[in-house]
């Protein structure tokens, strides 16, 4: 008789799980983990992509930070819906493929907390991760500038893209917090039930429902963050035509510089992000299974 499992890990095992694969994080030479990173921050721009587009045609005019009253197409609920299930692709990619992404890599802090990863190791993983991930995303928003694909649809991606991003900058900064924390806590929970799974359909089916839900509530994604934003720049900045064909059609526009997306966005829903993920998961797991695992 095999002694091969096929059921999937009960929880204790996937903090064992997540607590070793924090120890190899943390210890990855510098090089691969930059890297790895650069590989995640591109990921995560493909669902972003994908979202966009998914998105387009659907937004009114009073779309601010995730709040989108739609007038044309599908009902609201449905489209956040789609434009969700779409923008998984990011982190199957992810965890499938093997990469290096920050917000994810906020687990690693139940290996810290169980004295297997020092506070040293553990800044480091989260400094080199960021900045490989923004230069992923920075690089394929530069990329799919050149694409011009945001005039796809007469236009209506470009749109879509402006006005993802004029919600993200117009956002105040405890509101993007707290956003980022909740997006997070759905982010960490994806990342910890690919934990349980024994197959790639496993984490990918573990991977679906949490990332959807946080898309389609609105929640804030630093590193998803990264690419919207510096993409709705680049037409902005670099393609005056367009922006005089389709200025009239998006609001808040003034709110759209690089400035109000680091101040307004990123480092506040970076806060957020390592709250929701590093305190409500990692921390909460590790004080329930891990705790008092010598003992």
């Amino acid at each position: 008789m095999s002694d091969i499992r096929i059921d999937a890990l009960l929880p204790g095992e996937m903090a064992t799980r997540a607590e070793y694969l924090g120890v190899r994080k943390a210890e990855m030479p510098a090089l691969t983990m930059f890297t790895l990173a650069v590989l995640a921050g591109a990921f995560i721009s493909l669902g972003a992509i994908f979202a966009t587009t998914i998105s387009a045609g659907g937004m009114s005019l009073a779309d601010a930070g995730g709040a989108v009253a739609y007038t044309t197409g599908l009902p609201y609920g449905v489209t956040r819906l789609l434009t969700g299930l779409v923008f998984s692709l990011g982190l199957i990619l992810v965890v499938v493929g093997g990469a290096e992404l920050f917000t994810g890599n906020n687990m690693i802090v139940m290996a810290w907390a169980s004295k297997k990863v020092t506070t040293y190791a553990l800044l480091r993983n989260w400094g080199i991760v960021y900045a490989g991930n923004f230069v992923g995303a920075l690089g394929t928003a530069l990329l799919m500038f050149f694409t011009r694909q945001y005039t796809f649809g007469s236009n209506a991606v470009g749109i879509a893209a402006l006005k993802i991003a004029t919600g993200k900058t117009g956002l105040e900064f405890g509101q993007a917090l707290v956003l980022g924390i909740m997006c997070n806590a759905l982010v960490c929970l994806a990342v910890w039930l690919t934990y349980s799974a024994r197959s790639t359909m496993d984490k990918i089916a573990a991977i679906i429902f949490p990332i959807t839900a946080f898309v389609a509530a609105g929640f804030e994604h630093s590193i998803a963050n990264m690419y919207f934003v510096p993409y709705a720049l680049f037409i902005r900045g670099f393609d005056p035509d367009f922006m005089a064909a389709v200025g009239d059609k998006v609001t808040g526009l003034d709110s759209l510089t690089w400035g109000a997306f680091f101040l307004n966005n990123l480092i506040p829903v970076t806060i957020g992000n390592i709250i929701g993920g590093a305190v409500l998961v990692a921390a909460a797991y590790w004080s329930v299974f891990l705790r008092n695992k010598d003992k």
